[in-house]
């Protein structure tokens, strides 16, 4: 624990355990988004699914380093992760982005996608607004994912017929907003 770290959070007026408890949560969601984009991304075949394998994969890969991201900010405010996985896994910000019913309907697996997506966006929004001014690394770590979850929540919601976003598929490199916190 980085003790000055947890004071001064505490002096700027932010409640560390609620926001350790926030923090936990997103890393949960992070970490089983991750596992269930495996088996989204597995089962994305066929001419319509294979168009979506590339993006769910960044999008997995990412989801993965968000959550290594939080992981050593959640233990500088002295906070901890569940002992087991059962118990992280039934913490997360978000619900399970588990695979649809039909595996074959592409639709319900764009909207699956997506709305994992939207829920991360929220809870990401809500971490900025809680830090913002107060807590600078913990407002830089979120606003660093918060910026790759709406690109993710773009790419999905395009599929979806919603309308252009701007965003366009990154080539070659992931993570590049979170990427500072990896090193």
């Amino acid at each position: 624990m980085a003790k000055v770290t947890r004071e001064m959070v505490e002096k700027n007026g932010i409640n560390v355990e609620q926001l350790v408890e926030l923090l936990v949560k997103n890393a949960s969601a992070e970490l089983t988004t991750f596992y269930y984009y495996t088996i989204l991304r597995l089962n994305l075949i066929g001419l319509e699914g294979e168009g979506i394998k590339e993006i769910a994969e960044t999008a997995r890969i990412e989801d993965r380093n968000h959550f290594e991201a939080l992981v050593p900010r959640i233990y500088e405010l002295d906070g901890k992760l569940p002992g087991h996985m059962n118990d992280f896994h039934d913490i997360s910000a978000c619900p399970p982005a588990a695979l649809p019913g039909d595996p074959t309907d592409i639709t319900a697996m764009l909207t699956v996608l997506v709305e994992a997506e939207r829920c991360a966006v929220r809870g990401y929004t809500h971490i900025c607004n809680m830090t913002a001014g107060k807590d600078h690394r913990t407002y830089d770590l979120s606003q660093s994912i918060l910026n790759e979850e709406i690109q993710h929540e773009s790419w999905f919601s395009e599929f979806l017929g919603e309308g252009p976003s701007g965003h366009f598929m990154r080539r070659g490199e992931t993570s590049p907003f979170v990427s500072k916190f990896l090193k």
